[in-house]
């Protein structure tokens, strides 16, 4: 299996985890929801974790993969400010927790370019 045969099966399977951690242990989101949206914190961890896995499942088939990539991509953009609210909260907290809090910040970009080119190495392979 190449390296680029491997790449959409890594992202999805980052996806996967990530989405059933949300509902494991979905404590750990519901703090980082930004008070800035309507409803309760717990359904938007649970709506992020089901969006998750879903998009885990897209990217997954070749079929689906070009186009659950970019919502991949556009997903981990949307993510972005429960990062921020997270570095900010976050800020009084022990070294180790706030390194790994103002670290998750500049891990947005690559996945983002991570999940366009998976969906731009899926378009050939249609």
């Amino acid at each position: 299996m190449s390296r680029s045969d491997r790449s959409p099966l890594l992202l999805a399977g980052l996806l996967a985890v990530a989405g059933t951690a949300h509902f494991a242990a979905p404590r750990q989101f519901d703090h980082i929801v930004p008070r800035s949206l309507p409803g309760a914190p717990r359904t938007w961890t649970h709506v992020s974790g089901a969006v998750e896995l879903g998009l885990a499942a897209g990217i997954a088939l070749p079929r689906t993969r070009k186009a659950a990539a970019l919502a991949a991509a556009a997903f981990f953009v949307a993510v972005f400010p429960a990062n921020v609210k997270m570095a900010v909260d976050w800020r009084h907290r022990p070294a180790p927790q706030k390194a790994a809090a103002f670290g998750r910040l500049p891990l947005q970009l690559p996945l983002v370019l991570w999940a366009r080119g998976v969906a731009r190495n899926a378009e050939g392979r249609s």
